[in-house]
């Protein structure tokens, strides 16, 4: 009986509900790569079984970026001309419907007959069109057009904001480099000169470590690596820096294995680690704890050191970018968090005069677009 049941499960309307919703999911990931050629192509399938019609094309002011129908034996016609019935719609921004005496052509089985032309827009520029074509039109599928062609400009608007997102990230990074790299590279060559006539082999072996920090930091290509990456340049760093310290900087890791794999920000550990070994040691000796524990969805990252701490508006101005802040990248690397996974991600700062300062982020283990470059 429940067999039975399940195949009536849901009325007409549901299922409609349901496939509608499924064909929009399937276009979706190909729009959020932006409104190029391939990108146009693999959607407009799915966009063609939304408004159920015999073609669609989606045109920019270069020509035709995709099609997809049947248009009988003049169907390389209809493709070619499909840029001159998008035209208006791209000059105006409003939407078109064509008849047979625009669109119709010469073979009489064809199913193209007539065409509803919509724009998609992004912030308020027309950008392309969506060509609906049919054996004809009705008021219906003028709103489906323009109902689509609406829901594509939201998808392209959010690809933009990605790709705003991952400029102003790269931005970010070079920055940080640019502010990270005199504080250290001046330090640590110094430090390894110090060894070259007393230790040679120490000296080899903090040069090949220098190289490795250095190739990790300065890489191009990609923002994201995973946790085990990041932490192991934090480890060369601090054998750099024990090795100008010696036993003036006690460094203990307290890290979960199981959040070894989850992807961060590359860079976000490392300029906190920084700061505690510049901070931590205004004393003379400090020690600094790098922890990371396994939240169920999240991981929790934090450095504290037991140094001289700071003025809670000293950080503020440092979180807000303020120049003359001497806290390397604070600003930055919470910049970068909540670009990527909203103000919630923001770095958390706990410090006082003459009490150690403790800064302490999440990130979660999974997050859309949020992958570890090779």
């Amino acid at each position: 009986m429940f067999a039975r049941r399940r195949k009536h499960f849901g009325t007409p309307a549901d299922k409609a509900t349901y496939a509608t919703l499924h064909t929009a999911s399937l276009a979706s990931p190909h729009l959020r790569e932006g409104l190029t050629p391939a990108a146009a192509g693999k959607a407009s399938r799915h966009l063609r079984d939304l408004l159920g019609t015999a073609a669609i094309a989606i045109c920019d002011s270069s020509g035709v970026l995709a099609w997809d129908g049947v248009g009988g034996a003049y169907e390389s016609n209809h493709r070619r001309d499909a840029k001159d019935r998008a035209a208006p719609t791209l000059r105006s921004g409003r939407t078109a419907v064509l008849g047979a005496h625009d669109v119709a052509c010469g073979d009489p089985q064809c199913p193209i007959r007539t065409a509803v032309v919509a724009p998609i827009v992004t912030e308020e520029r027309v950008v392309a069109a969506l060509v609906a074509y049919s054996n004809n039109t009705s008021a219906a599928l003028v709103r489906a057009t323009e109902e689509v062609a609406r829901w594509v400009s939201g998808q392209v608007e959010l690809a933009e904001l990605n790709k705003e997102r991952t400029r102003a990230m790269e931005a970010e990074l070079r920055a940080l480099r640019a502010q990270i790299s005199p504080h250290f590279i001046y330090n640590a060559l110094a430090a390894i000169a110090s060894f070259v006539r007393t230790d040679p082999e120490r000296a080899r072996e903090l040069l090949l470590e220098f190289a490795d920090f250095s190739r990790y930091a300065l890489r191009r290509g990609g923002e994201f690596t995973t946790l085990a990456d990041e932490l192991r340049n934090v480890e060369r760093y601090l054998v750099l820096e024990q090795a100008r310290f010696g036993d003036r900087l006690k460094v203990s890791l307290q890290i979960a294995p199981e959040v070894l794999p989850v992807v961060i920000p590359f860079l976000v550990v490392q300029p906190l680690v920084e700061n505690a070994v510049r901070h931590g040691l205004e004393a003379g000796a400090g020690s600094i704890t790098i922890r990371a524990r396994d939240r169920i969805n999240e991981a929790e990252i934090s450095v504290e050191d037991d140094g001289a701490g700071s003025d809670p508006e000293v950080i503020r101005a440092a979180l807000s970018g303020e120049t003359g802040s001497d806290s390397v990248g604070l600003g930055n690397v919470d910049a970068r968090l909540r670009q990527v996974y909203g103000d919630a991600y923001g770095l958390v700062v706990e410090t006082a005069l003459d009490a150690g300062t403790k800064v302490t982020f999440r990130i979660p283990k999974y997050s859309s677009g949020v992958h570890a470059s090779p």
